[in-house]
């Protein structure tokens, strides 16, 4: 009795399976029923591709040829730390910028603090020929000439020089590679001083860590100069005024 009760319910399941099968359409017996067919996705349309839309920020990089992976590098960081600032410039911008995969990034600079260490080493030395500034007897002149060379060196790296005074509050490593290019400056300008002077010390330290001063804080905010002739007029003024002080033995 229980074989054939089976047995029945078994037809029963098959005949409702074939009526179901028969209601939808285009369907055969044996068939598998949409849902179940490998690789058939329902309810989703192919969708065309999403157009790539241009990060406003983005911009061109480097010509690939323009020199090694690192020099580039260091390049797509120095421009991008002075237009976006350090803390907001990625890795990946940088990569970006320079034509190199991300990882090449980390290979030479572990760290983003890195960038900036080898960015300091970019800075042109302030080597000053003194025979070619030094006007015995004349430290007006003297001094003006040895500031038309410093600015000019400025001018060969302005973007680069203003980048880490910015971020020199930040990084102790900025900071103390600026103090010591300033003991540098004390020194040169020493020299030009005493060198027109004759050897004369009077007064001549503080004047020279005046002009220093005076100079650092020239650079710091060239970029930012609205008339640079003005600015030329006006540290001309400074410069006499110092020179004047040295020969009243001031100081």
């Amino acid at each position: 009795l229980a074989e054939a009760t089976r047995g029945a319910s078994r037809t029963a399941s098959a005949s409702e399976h074939e009526r179901l099968a028969a209601a939808v359409p285009g369907r055969h017996r044996g068939e598998q029923h949409p849902q179940h067919r490998p690789g058939l996705d329902l309810g989703r349309r192919a969708r065309a591709p999403r157009p790539l839309v241009k990060d406003p920020e983005m911009t061109e990089p480097l010509d690939p040829d323009s020199g090694p992976a690192r020099e580039r590098i260091l390049a797509a960081a120095e421009e991008l730390f002075a237009e976006r600032g350090f803390d907001a410039t990625p890795p990946s911008r940088i990569a970006e910028r320079a034509g190199v995969p991300k990882g090449l990034v980390h290979y030479y600079f572990t760290r983003k603090p890195d960038l900036l260490s080898a960015l300091v080493e970019r800075l042109p030395e302030e080597r000053v020929d003194r025979e070619s500034v030094i006007v015995a007897g004349d430290v007006t002149e003297s001094l003006c000439r040895l500031v038309t060379v410093l600015d000019e060196m400025l001018g060969a790296s302005a973007t680069l020089s203003h980048l880490l005074w910015r971020e020199a509050d930040t990084h102790p490593a900025v900071r103390d590679a600026l103090h010591d290019r300033f003991d540098r400056l004390v020194g040169v300008i020493r020299d030009v001083v005493l060198g027109a002077r004759e050897g004369n010390p009077t007064g001549v330290e503080s004047v020279v860590l005046l002009l220093a001063a005076a100079v650092s804080y020239r650079h710091s905010v060239a970029r930012h100069a609205d008339d640079e002739s003005a600015a030329k007029a006006e540290m001309t003024r400074e410069l006499r005024f110092l020179a004047e002080a040295l020969d009243a033995g001031v100081g």
